[in-house]
């Protein structure tokens, strides 16, 4: 039970990340590089305070998958973030979900897995569920932005698959000593972009805007991770995949309750749809490690 009260904790951390972001109205590059340089130190303290030191020769012999993916991590968060700001945080968190969905369809050519019947029906029904929520039949989502949104939402799915497919190559390397490189990875990569894309003389901090960017690296990002790793010794695999879905749906309950974004009918069986086929297609895997959509996640 202690078990899946942390993980409960953890997944409900993850949702809440789209309300911080919008609330805190930074940039996407500097939002990112600030959860990633203070999750890294946070967790690496954390190590220290339990007598955990990183293992360099693990780090070392995986450097080459480690740099790849902390980079795609870094993208992948400032293309979540900024599909926040152009669309809904539900319709952004469902494009995000629709990662599961690509890392299937990848995983017959990079993983050598077999597509089964039960796979390939799970992509088709995410897929069309997609087309429920992008609203492309309808109206809701014709304006620019929505659409924009929407494109910045698949392109973070597309880079968190790319994540997900990298890690099943690490070998012999702790979950934690895998999720510090990468988040330090990513924000030695995001550095050189931010310090060329941002105007320093325009960025302001408030106090608190500081406290939430102290937020957003210690308890969204350390904490949970913390939370998330220690649950998952104790729990199957399907069962961290069960509860995986408590991210998702925090996130769109959040987004009405906070902000009162509202979804059409067609939108919530979209919704249904996506989550309910990726749900469908982690059990009918019968999967034994984490669930994809909780890997170094936004």
């Amino acid at each position: 039970m202690k078990a899946k009260v942390k993980l409960i904790a953890a997944m409900f951390i993850f949702g809440s990340i789209g309300i911080f972001v919008r609330t805190i109205g930074l940039s996407s590059g500097i939002l990112a590089i600030v959860r990633g340089s203070i999750g890294t130190v946070f967790l690496l303290l954390a190590g220290l305070a339990m007598g955990k030191r990183l293992s360099l020769p693990s780090i070392r012999k995986n450097l080459k998958f480690l740099v790849f993916s902390g980079a795609a991590i870094g993208a992948n968060w400032i293309c979540l973030f900024e599909a926040y700001r152009y669309t809904t945080i539900a319709v952004a968190t469902l494009c995000y979900y629709l990662a599961p969905v690509f890392v299937i369809l990848v995983s017959p050519l990079f993983l050598k897995e077999k597509l089964t019947a039960v796979k390939a029906g799970c992509v088709a029904v995410s897929l069309f569920g997609m087309a429920l929520v992008a609203d492309i039949l309808g109206n809701g989502q014709e304006a620019a932005s929505g659409w924009k949104g929407i494109a910045f939402g698949v392109t973070a799915a597309l880079l968190y698959a790319s994540v997900v497919i990298m890690n099943k190559f690490l070998k012999e390397i702790e979950a934690v000593d895998m999720t510090v490189s990468q988040l330090g990875i990513a924000s030695l990569v995001l550095l050189p972009y931010v310090l060329y894309t941002e105007d320093k003389t325009g960025i302001t901090f408030g106090v608190s805007t500081l406290f939430l960017l102290l937020y957003l690296g210690i308890v969204n990002t350390g904490i949970a991770y913390l939370l998330y790793f220690s649950s998952l010794k104790d729990l199957s695999g399907q069962t961290a995949a069960l509860f995986s879905y408590i991210d998702p749906v925090t996130a769109i309950l959040l987004s009405a309750l906070l902000f009162h974004e509202d979804m059409s009918t067609e939108q919530i069986i979209g919704a249904v749809l996506i989550l309910g086929s990726t749900l469908v297609s982690e059990l009918a895997g019968g999967r034994k490690q984490m669930p994809a959509n909780t890997t170094v996640q936004g």
